[in-house]
Order: C-alpha cells, then sequence, then structure tokens
C-alpha cells in the first residue's frame, strides 16, 4: 500500500509539473512560478490530491544542494577577481541598501525580532538568477555593458545565500552556550579549510583518472559523489548541506572538468528543483491570498518598487542612464527562489512562525509573477524612444563568452586555436583526453574536458555566444557533433576537418560550410615545392596547384551522391583526370619537357 501511495504522489508531481510548467511559460511567468502554483493546487490546500509534502520536501532539498553546486562552479576566482569592483559596489550596494530599507519597514510596522526582522530582509534583497538570466536574454541586454552589472548584482547574491543560512542556524540555535558556540564555530571553520585542502589535492587527480579509464556513466555517478559526499559531511558536523556542496563548486571551478560536471548534474538538478518548488507551493496558505490579497500584491509592489529604485540609482552612478537603470531594475525587482529555501529552513529551525513564512513566500511568488507583464509594459512605453537611439554594445571586455568554440584540440585544433588567441579572439575548446587536456593547459590555453558530442557541455562552454563551431576531432565524433550543432543552432557557422574523402562526402551532406581535409592543404603545398623545384616559376606553380584544388573540389561535390557506388566513382575519377589535363594543356603554362 505504501509503494502504490508513493507512485501516486509520484504521477501526480508529473502530471502538475508537465501540465503548469508550460502553460506559465507560454504565459512568461516562468517555470517557478509554475511548479509553485502545480503545488499549491495538488496540495492540501486546494484539491489534496497530496496529503503530506513533508517527504517531498525534504527529498526535493537535494535540488537546492545542486543548485549550489553549481552556482559554485561559476564562481571562479580569476572571474570574481576580473568582476570585483561592479560585485561590490553594485552588488554589495543593492543587497545592503535594499535590505536595510525593508528592514526599516520591518522595524517600524511590524512586530517581529530584530534578528527575524534582519534575516527576512535580506531574503528579500534577493532576486531570482532562474528568472532573471532568460529575461536579461530574451530582452538582448545580457551581453552589454548594463546586462553585466545585472550579472555582477546576481553573483553578489548568490554568493551571499550561503551565509544567510548560516546566519539562521546561528540564530535559531542562540540557546546554547558561549562555549559551545565557540567551539562549533572552530570545528566548522577547520572542516571547511580542510575540505579546501582536500579537494584541491585529491579531487581533480580523481577526477582525471576517472576521464582516463571510466565512461560517462561513471564520470556522471563521481558528480553525483562529490555533490551529495560534501553536502552529507558538511550536515555531519553541523553545517547546512548547500555549504559542502557550494564549497565543493568553488573548488572545483577553475577545473577543467567544470563544464563536463555541470552537464552531468543539471539533469538531476532540475528535476529535484522542479519538485523543490512543488513541495514548497504545497505548504502554502492559499486561504492567505484570498483573506489578505491586499497585503500581499502590496507587498510584492512594495518590494519591486524598492528594488528598481535601488539599482536604478546604483546604475545612474555607473554611468547609465535612467532608462537602462529602470529596466534592469525592473529585471531584479523580483524576490527570488532562495527566499523559499531560507524560509523554509528558518521553518523547520522554529527561526519564524509559519504564517510569516507564508506571507512571504506569498509575497515573492506574486513579486515573480508581476515581473514580465510589469517590464512589458515598461518596454511599450519606452519602445519608440529605443528605436531612436542605437543601442550601446561592446565587445566583450572580458572575455567571459568564446566567439568560436573548438571541439579537439589536438594538433589540428591547436593552430586554430593559437592563431584565435594571438588576434585576442576568445574562444573555448573542449577534448575528451584528460591528459590532452592537462598538457595543453601548461601552455596557458583555455581548454577543458568535455564531451562535445554533449550539447549540455557545450552549452556550459558558451556556445549559444559563439559565432563559428570548429569540429577538429576524428570522424566518428565529428559527425555527431556537426548534427547537434545544427539542429540546435542551425544559424551557427561550422567549420570542420575531414580526414580522408569518404569524411569529406559525409561532412559536405550534412551541410557544413567549410571542409577541410586534413592532408589536402599539406599536399597541395608540397606540390607547389615539388613544381619550384623542378624549374616551374613561383607563379605557374602557385597556378598549377590552385587549377588542381578546384578541380578536386568540384569532383568531390559531384561523387557525394555516388558515395556508395564504387564503380561510378572510378568513372567519374577517370573522367576527371582526363578533364584536368585539358585544364593544364588549354591553359597554355604546362612546362615543355621536350
Amino acid at each position: 500500500m505504501e509503494e502504490s501511495h508513493l507512485l501516486k504522489n509520484v504521477l501526480c508531481y508529473l502530471l502538475a509539473t508537465v501540465i503548469a510548467v508550460p502553460i506559465f511559460r507560454r504565459l512568461g511567468l516562468g517555470a517557478i512560478l509554475g511548479y509553485l502554483t502545480a503545488g499549491a493546487l495538488i496540495g492540501p490546500a486546494a484539491f489534496n490530491f497530496v496529503g503530506d509534502p513533508t517527504d517531498a520536501l525534504h527529498f526535493a532539498e537535494f535540488g537546492v544542494v545542486m543548485l549550489l553546486f553549481v552556482i559554485g562552479l561559476e564562481l571562479a576566482p580569476d572571474k570574481l577577481w576580473r568582476m570585483r569592483s561592479q560585485i561590490l559596489i553594485l552588488g554589495g550596494g543593492q543587497l545592503s541598501i535594499s535590505a536595510l530599507m525593508i528592514f526599516a519597514i520591518f522595524y517600524f510596522f511590524s512586530g517581529v525580532s530584530n534578528q527575524v526582522a534582519v534575516v527576512i530582509a535580506l531574503t528579500l534583497a534577493l532576486s531570482s538568477t532562474a528568472l532573471v538570466l532568460p529575461l536579461m536574454a530574451e530582452q538582448g541586454i545580457i551581453a552589454r555593458p548594463i546586462g553585466r552589472k545585472g550579472f555582477s548584482i546576481l553573483l553578489l547574491q548568490d554568493m551571499a545565500v550561503i551565509p544567510l543560512l548560516i546566519l539562521v542556524q546561528i540564530w535559531a540555535g542562540s540557546g546554547s552556550s558561549e562555549h559551545t558556540n565557540f567551539y562549533s564555530a572552530m570545528i566548522s571553520i577547520t572542516s571547511v579549510i580542510g575540505l579546501l585542502v582536500a579537494g584541491r589535492y585529491l579531487l581533480n587527480p580523481g577526477l582525471r583518472l576517472i576521464a582516463e579509464y571510466g565512461s560517462r556513466e561513471v564520470m556522471t555517478a563521481a558528480a553525483l559523489l562529490i555533490v551529495l559526499g560534501t553536502a552529507v559531511y558538511m550536515e555531519n558536523i553541523g553545517l547546512s548541506m548547500g555549504l559542502g556542496a557550494f564549497t565543493a563548486g568553488i573548488i572545483l571551478a577553475n577545473s577543467s572538468f567544470r563544464h563536463q560536471l555541470q552537464s552531468d548534474i543539471e539533469p538531476f538538478k532540475g528535476l529535484l528543483l522542479g519538485l523543490f518548488f512543488i513541495a514548497v507551493g504545497m505548504t502554502l496558505d492559499l486561504r492567505l491570498m484570498i483573506n489578505e490579497p491586499a497585503l500581499i500584491i502590496g507587498g510584492a509592489l512594495v518590494l519591486m518598487l524598492i528594488k528598481t529604485l535601488v539599482i536604478c540609482c546604483l546604475a545612474r552612478l555607473r554611468g547609465h542612464g535612467w532608462r537602462e537603470g529602470i529596466q534592469i531594475g525592473l529585471i531584479l525587482s523580483q524576490g527570488g527562489e532562495f527566499a523559499f529555501v531560507v524560509m523554509g529552513q528558518s521553518l523547520s529551525l522554529g527561526f519564524v512562525d509559519a504564517a510569516l513564512a507564508n506571507q512571504i513566500i506569498l509575497t515573492v511568488g506574486v513579486s515573480m509573477a508581476l515581473t514580465s507583464p510589469l517590464l512589458a509594459l515598461w518596454n511599450i512605453g519606452c519602445r519608440a524612444k529605443e528605436q531612436a537611439e542605437p543601442s550601446n554594445y561592446d565587445q566583450n571586455p572580458d572575455g567571459s563568452e568564446p566567439e568560436v568554440i573548438v571541439a579537439g584540440f589536438g594538433r589540428f585544433g591547436q593552430i586554430i586555436g593559437r592563431i584565435l588567441g594571438a588576434n585576442n579572439i576568445p574562444f573555448t575548446a573542449l577534448d575528451k583526453s584528460s591528459s590532452n587536456v592537462d598538457f595543453v593547459r601548461r601552455f596557458g590555453n583555455k581548454i577543458f574536458y568535455g564531451d562535445a558530442g554533449n550539447m549540455d557541455v557545450m552549452e556550459a562552454a558558451g556556445i549559444v555566444h559563439a559565432k563559428v563551431l570548429a569540429v577538429c576531432v576524428n570522424s566518428k565524433d565529428s559527425i555527431a557533433i556537426i548534427e547537434n550543432a545544427k539542429e540546435m543552432y542551425p544559424d551557427l557557422t561550422i567549420i570542420a576537418r575531414a580526414v580522408d574523402r569518404n569524411h569529406a562526402y559525409q561532412l559536405h551532406t550534412l551541410g557544413v560550410d567549410h571542409v577541410f581535409r586534413e592532408y589536402f592543404a599539406g599536399g597541395l603545398e608540397a606540390a607547389r615545392i615539388t613544381l619550384n623545384t623542378l624549374g616551374y616559376t613561383e607563379a605557374q606553380a602557385i597556378h598549377n596547384v590552385e587549377i588542381f584544388r578546384n578541380h578536386d573540389e568540384k569532383i568531390l561535390l559531384e561523387s557525394i551522391e555516388h558515395k556508395e557506388d564504387q564503380k561510378k566513382l572510378l568513372e567519374i575519377a577517370k573522367d576527371g583526370r582526363k578533364e584536368l589535363e585539358d585544364l593544364f594543356s588549354q591553359d597554355g603554362i604546362l612546362r615543355d619537357h621536350e
């Protein structure tokens, strides 16, 4: 009976997700709000299809753990250092000023303690990364200066989550003695340092061995082991699981395996995070929304107004216009998904009461729902002015987004990479050989371990921003890479290395923009030097080689439709040889051998 009950709950979660999330995405309200609404409808407050969300909530917390791991992976120390001024000034300014204004409201107009007010203020000052990034991409500002400033604010907010969760734990357990608190703090600090040291010297060598001798499934298992292992370790020493996963992510942020780990974790993170939001939705008190709509909707609007004004003023101080400032302010004005995490932990620790937690969660949910409509209204009001003024784009000064993805970084790919690097063109290289990755990185190249045939890895490497995909792997792998890239990114220019003529047939059939036969160019150059040595002038040698190149490319294209018919291919080759001789004769530059 218990197994049947569990299966029924799982079916309810899946059905609610499949119905609600596409509808909310189609309406532009975002997947998170869809998950919350689905949970509210199937929960005890509405249709009561699932009576007790407690078990689902505990299990789904691993989705938050994996989200924090992925965030840690993005926080590479060198990236943070490059953006330090924007992160500290904009991100720190937004978080502190917004939290201070929200704290003042709670201090003067509510009866909660100062500690609870601080936690709520900091929680509401956070925005929704899951909602903001797609919105910035949709608005076309993610690569613009104002978009990068918005990303800096998100980075600071993501880094602030862990200290906020620790703060809740400390204040929730404030009844313990100072000696106990000091002892626990020392254990925690020592444990985090130990984890950092162990990760620095054990994780990368271990992953290198797995990549060399394991398989894709083993690498996925290793990724899950890292996340869950560090999370459980931190929980056992009295810290949050999220802190462990976040620390592991930071350790691996500069690792060659970062993109592969991110793509392996992504499906588990997405499913469990969706389940977490459904479980949170099931705990919502919908009667509160019906009984106190003015409080919830008014609170959401006040929250959005505060954050929009703060972000707009900070953007203005950094040299942006009011229009751009209000736009990015509106995009970041909502409460974030971590409000559900913080309120959930606060509720479980008895730090806040259920009624207040429900009010905060409902307010955040409404603010998320209002973001897209309010932004759309703002854009309609400003559309004429936007068309009259040119967009202020620049050329990616921090080099964070690649213009070229080089799939396969052997000798062929390295030549492309060296020329791109010499011309300051940002690129990302991927290679499946961990030993090759280690060797090439010694020379300062930006190369990561990963399977370029996996589009999750390619997206993590930045293919969505790239203009060119250079496929430099062997024939077996390149076909799958090109087919996937063509399907997902039809406008992407693809150049590919062909290892032989049959491989070139396949690449042309796939519609590759530029095919380079591996030994063809070298052979042509050798032929030119040979002709030159035998007495042809430089111009004659180059001209004859060019005639041969063009003729051979023409014959190659003619042969594609007959690539399986050996008899026809021999006939085409024979006719082609005669045609080539005629071309040289007609050109009148054959050397006189008499």
